[in-house]
């Protein structure tokens, strides 16, 4: 008898940064992103976003299976939290309790629990770099609530500083920015740092899923084992991007699903 194999499911989680803009809050940008992934992360305070925008995202989540969690920052609404910080761990942590504890308390209004939370911006940089940092941020998430799952970018010392902190972790991927050699994103200031079209984008996405790598802007391959893909709210054209994401994934036999 020939003996029967069974063949374990790959599994993909798509995640897109969500409410940083009041103009796709009018447009319904935000919302339509919401019908393609499976999980937002939401800005609460520090580089966008207010309560009005959060309870929104959040209703919107609800209704749409989305799990929702927080995207705190720099409070640095001036550069949309893309600048390098001087500010200390301390104050770093107080920060990032302040914003997560503004969603998770808009959450608790509306009956609803946050599922993970994703720094942005330089601060999720400077977390993949700075021991200390990476510490005052989780410290931050566990003062809020240590269950929360942190997502990190895959194969950065913050995943492990996190996982020693005993937090739970997911590694991200990008489907739609450019990777350097060494397996940083490409700056956003230099060309080719989006990559625009969707198919390409989507491309990268399955390359991800199934044989874990990008090919970088050298033409190099960065080996890269992730268990969510991020699509950025902001890159022009992010529904036709994530809409051809998740098509060509679930196309290649990947499943799209939550974080587990």
């Amino acid at each position: 008898m020939i003996p029967v194999i069974e063949m374990t499911a790959i599994c993909i989680d798509i995640n897109a940064d969500l409410g940083e803009f009041e103009e796709s809050l009018a447009v319904g940008t935000d919302f339509e992103l919401m019908r393609y992934i499976t999980s937002a992360n939401l800005a609460c305070g520090g580089h966008a976003g207010n309560e009005r925008t959060m309870r929104q995202r959040l209703v919107a989540a609800r209704e749409l299976n989305v799990a929702a969690g927080a995207h705190p920052s720099y409070p640095d609404r001036a550069n949309f939290g893309r600048v390098a910080s001087p500010l200390s761990p301390g104050e770093i942590e107080d920060f990032v309790r302040q914003q997560i504890a503004a969603l998770a308390g808009v959450a608790k209004s509306l009956d609803m629990e946050l599922a993970h939370v994703k720094p942005h911006g330089a601060l999720y940089h400077a977390a993949n770099t700075n021991r200390e940092i990476a510490h005052a941020f989780g410290r931050a998430v566990q003062a809020i609530n240590p269950a929360l799952v942190v997502i990190g970018q895959a194969a950065s010392p913050a995943l492990q500083w996190w996982r020693s902190m005993g937090l739970r972790i997911a590694a991200e991927a990008f489907a739609d920015r450019a990777y350097e050699p060494d397996g940083t994103l490409r700056k956003r200031t230099l060309p080719g740092a989006l990559i625009e079209d969707p198919s390409r984008a989507a491309q990268q996405a399955v390359e991800i899923a199934l044989r874990h790598r990008v090919i970088t802007v050298g033409g190099s391959e960065f080996r890269v084992a992730a268990s969510t893909i991020c699509i950025h709210s902001d890159t022009p054209g992010s529904v036709a991007i994530a809409r051809e994401v998740r098509r060509q994934l679930i196309a290649a036999g990947v499943l799209v699903q939550g974080l587990c």
